[in-house]
């Protein structure tokens, strides 16, 4: 019984660990860049949108052109964000592929 006892005390060890990048993770600022830095806009490891930078380049284009570069800036952040995510988690995990929110049933 040992051996179980072991086991289950590092998968709680993990899952410690795991709540604690969880949380680090929502302290995280990512940016995303458009058009060649044309628009920039910074992201919470929350995925809130903290902050949009539009050049005055950019304010001269039309209104579409200016949504799709926002648009682009914010899948630009969340792909950063969702690299830097895992990165974290690696750290933890040793490289196991374990998904981000993982709940242990103890």
């Amino acid at each position: 019984m040992n051996n179980f006892d072991d086991m289950l005390s590092k998968a709680k060890a993990m899952q410690d660990k795991m709540k604690q990048v969880q949380e680090q993770i929502k302290n995280i600022e990512v940016e995303g860049i458009a058009g060649g830095n044309l628009v920039k806009v910074i992201l919470t490891g929350e995925y809130e949108l903290k902050s949009i930078e539009i050049s005055e380049e950019a304010k001269k284009e039309d209104q579409q052109i200016i949504n799709d570069l926002i648009i682009a800036a914010y899948n630009n952040a969340k792909q950063n964000l969702k690299k830097k995510s895992s990165e974290e988690l690696s750290k933890v995990t040793g490289g196991l592929n374990l998904p981000f929110d993982l709940k242990l049933p103890f």
